[in-house]
């Protein structure tokens, strides 16, 4: 079965590649810079995984045609790639707010939907959405981000009822922080928004609603997403599955 991840290269992306290629999956990495897809697929094959390595842009609505007709036949889908700004609405530049709803919710809905016909003719489709403690609750200072990780949630029960005449499930992975290059940023984001040092920022912010107070790990997702493609998994659709540590049982 072939499976394509967006934002591949990435901390997250990779992981979750890295686990379907160690269970016999043919993995397609997706992303933006070409030199970074082939280090990261040369990695993988040095393992003895299936891999390759495919152009998209998110932004662009004929690149995502493009990388979905380049693809293939795709089984699963993990719609992974993300982005973010820190900014007070007030200062929220139009352009970068219209960049992450576009990356994070319109992006993946027009790839899944490029990708739908072809898994509704092989009567096999899975859709995992990597999504974000933020699609179910809020912070300051993330107003695009958590207005496109609330709308995947409700994207995804959509699709899931308009498919569930074949053998189809659409998913969501809702993790709290993860340490990532991303979420690295968003640390140095909030140093300078709050005024406070990184760790700081780490305990006062970032881990403190967390009862466990520790960081979600890349296996973790990556573990769940490969569940999400199982057969013990195919009655599962429509669903938000968080990895919180307890964040949202406040």
């Amino acid at each position: 079965m072939k499976v394509l991840i967006t934002g591949g290269s990435g901390g997250i992306g990779f992981a979750v590649a890295t686990e379907f290629g160690r269970q016999g999956y043919q993995v397609l990495l997706a992303d933006l810079h070409q030199a970074q897809l082939d280090a990261k697929v040369a990695e993988l094959r040095a393992l003895g995984y299936q891999a390759d390595a495919l152009l998209l842009d998110l932004n662009s609505q004929q690149s995502i045609e493009q990388a979905a007709a380049q693809a293939g036949a795709v089984d699963i889908l993990v719609n992974n790639a993300g982005i973010q700004h820190v900014a007070r609405l007030e200062e929220f530049p139009e352009q970068k707010w219209q960049q992450l709803l576009q990356v994070m919710l319109t992006g993946p809905a027009m790839l899944t939907k490029a990708l739908l016909p072809g898994m509704r003719e092989r009567n096999f489709g899975r859709v995992v959405n990597i999504g974000s403690i933020h699609a179910l609750v809020a912070s300051p200072f993330k107003s695009a981000y958590v207005a496109a990780k609330h709308g995947l949630l409700g994207f995804s029960k959509v699709v899931a009822l308009e498919n569930a005449d074949f053998n189809f499930t659409i998913n969501t992975v809702c993790p709290a922080y993860v340490r990532t290059p991303l979420v690295e940023s968003q640390i140095a984001a909030q140093c300078k928004e709050h005024n406070l040092s990184e760790q700081q920022v780490i305990e006062q912010i970032m881990l403190a609603p967390m009862p466990q107070k520790a960081f979600i790990g890349v296996d973790e997702i990556a573990a769940t997403a490969l569940f999400l493609c199982q057969p013990p998994a195919r009655h599962i659709t429509a669903q938000t599955l968080v990895l919180d540590g307890g964040w949202t049982a406040r």
